[in-house]
């Protein structure tokens, strides 16, 4: 009896432990989320990634800190949408994404696959928020309807 117990014990870890595997492969990437936006072009991400544009005058802004809190908390969110949350906290700087963007002060910018703006906020907006916008996106309803059509 303790012999039978014992094999359908180490049956079930072994079944359990085989599936562990295939949940992680399909958790999103967390690796390069937050990428400082000094050097960036924002083509290297066209048809990849959707930009998430974090502007502040300084690393101390208290909007900026509040914004980076938000995020770190809902990385997983962020990835699942195919999000890279870019910083340029330099105020005087003459990068890419300021001339681009031109920001005053604290300032949330969202940008499309397909590089349209669409988000531009003063203040701190949530991931929740933020994911909302996102999921209303017609490129990210065709994602998700892939998603679902692959998974049948």
């Amino acid at each position: 009896m303790q012999r039978t117990l014992a094999l359908v014990f180490v049956s079930f870890l072994s079944a359990f432990a085989g599936a562990a595997p295939a949940v992680a492969q399909d958790d999103p990437p967390r690796d390069d989320i937050i990428l400082p936006g000094e050097n960036v072009d924002l083509e290297e991400f066209m048809w990849t990634k959707r930009p998430l544009v974090v502007f502040a005058d300084s690393p101390a802004d208290p909007r900026y800190v509040q914004q980076m809190e938000y995020i770190n908390e809902r990385l997983d969110d962020l990835a699942l949408r195919d999000v890279v949350v870019l910083t340029d906290t330099e105020r005087g700087a003459d990068t890419a994404l300021r001339r681009e963007l031109r920001p005053r002060g604290f300032m949330l910018v969202l940008i499309g696959k397909d590089g349209t703006i669409y988000l531009r906020k003063p203040l701190p907006w949530s991931v929740r928020e933020i994911s909302r916008v996102i999921d209303k996106l017609p490129m990210r309803q065709q994602e998700v309807r892939e998603r679902r059509g692959g998974e049948s």
